[in-house]
């Protein structure tokens, strides 16, 4: 018997070995799956799959946050295919806001490189953990708790995000509930706002219904 489970043991061992890979570079020409994209082919991976250089500028500003997010996702940077993790830059002005959000498939490290955040998480019990954060700090929000972050200074702010999939998922709060085509008459009912309100929101976002 014992020499069985050593045989069993073996096997499974060597089978866990055979199925190691180095990397799995995104193939981005093919459709991307549950698991993530495919592997291209080692013999067309080149150094470039493995460098992204677009968050040295900002990204989109967006006057409505006062605030631009770049991202480095699989999409983007497809030797982070398989890897678990991303990257993003986030630049909000003064009085700007990265809105309530979560990410569904990942959760999410900041660290503050310039001026002064404020940012807090709610957890599924409905607690808030609020903390100001300094050039230096650094803060996480566990995957698919809302969140958001707010520049509480006077200069801009810069911060770095790193997320724990290549391809963390993101759904903001305020555009789920305003930016699309849900009748008015059931965000009032749900979230106990009037209806002048509704609309007003959904004018701002875009929404219509």
């Amino acid at each position: 018997m014992l020499h069985i489970l050593v045989l069993f043991s073996f096997l499974l061992a060597s089978s866990a070995h055979a199925g190691v890979v180095d990397f799995c570079v995104a193939d981005l020409s093919a459709p991307q799956g549950p698991a993530g994209y495919s592997c291209k082919p080692p013999t067309e991976v080149t150094a470039d799959d493995f460098v992204y250089s677009g968050l040295s500028v900002p990204g989109n500003y967006s006057s409505l946050f006062n605030a631009a997010i770049n991202v480095a996702f699989v999409d983007r940077f497809p030797g982070l295919n398989g890897l678990g993790l991303s990257m993003a830059r986030a630049d909000v002005n003064p009085g700007g806001v990265v809105p309530m959000h979560h990410h569904p498939g990942a959760s999410e490290t900041i660290l503050i490189a310039k001026g002064t955040i404020t940012a807090g998480l709610i957890s599924s019990d409905n607690t808030v953990y609020l903390k100001t954060l300094n050039e230096g700090d650094i803060m996480v929000f566990p995957q698919g708790l809302l969140h958001f972050q707010v520049n509480t200074g006077k200069t801009k702010a810069l911060f770095w995000v790193i997320f724990s999939s290549s391809n963390p998922g993101l759904q903001i709060l305020s555009n789920a509930l305003f930016s699309n085509n849900l009748p008015s008459e059931y965000i009032e009912k749900t979230t106990f706002l009037d209806d002048d309100e509704v609309k007003r929101l959904k004018a701002l976002l875009g929404g219509s219904g």
